[in-house]
């Protein structure tokens, strides 16, 4: 079974001034199973960034506002049960912020997380994520093997995120 390390902090953000608390295991319950590491990867940009855009206590989550290249359904859902950003039209993949200079592989894991006047932008550090996962992920086709090998990876990627804090996994290079 996946887990957060002991201790792994959640997601706190505010609904008209309520707490809302946001863990992995919250997160999979709105998601299901099939994209575990884009969940993993929602959890920890939200641990990472919203410290720093909204360092005086938990954002008010309808007024997140999230851009990236990263096009999992994984994350997308994470970000949708932490902010209501899908819904809300706060939630933008954008090609744009691809940053091709960093290889196929990191190139789409960029996230600008923003709050009211400020905003992040996050990038993955090196080794986290596996060169054949984004290859076969990128397939439109797959065979039987690769694709069992693929959900193989995905396990092996939430697995990586969660073993690491949020500042072991996302650098910052914009605010």
């Amino acid at each position: 079974m996946l887990a957060p390390q002991a201790g792994d902090p959640p997601v706190i953000v505010t609904e008209l001034g309520r707490e809302l608390r946001y863990g992995w295991h919250d997160l999979v319950l709105y998601h299901g199973h099939g994209f575990p590491g884009g969940v993993a990867h929602a959890l920890r940009v939200m641990q990472r960034a919203l410290p720093i855009v909204s360092p005086d206590g938990p954002p008010e989550r309808r007024e997140i506002r999230i851009r990236t290249a990263f096009r999992g359904p994984g994350a997308r859902d994470a970000f949708e049960m932490m902010t209501r950003a899908v819904t809300e039209g706060r939630y933008h993949v954008d090609p744009a912020l691809e940053r091709p200079e960093r290889g196929p592989t990191l190139e789409r894991y960029v996230f600008e997380v923003g709050y009211r006047d400020r905003s992040v932008v996050l990038v993955i550090r090196e080794g986290i994520v596996d060169d054949e996962f984004v290859r076969l992920g990128r397939l439109t086709s797959r065979t039987a093997e690769e694709e069992l090998r693929l959900e193989g990876l995905k396990l092996d990627m939430a697995r990586r995120l969660l073993a690491l804090e949020a500042r072991e996994t996302y650098i910052v290079v914009a605010r």
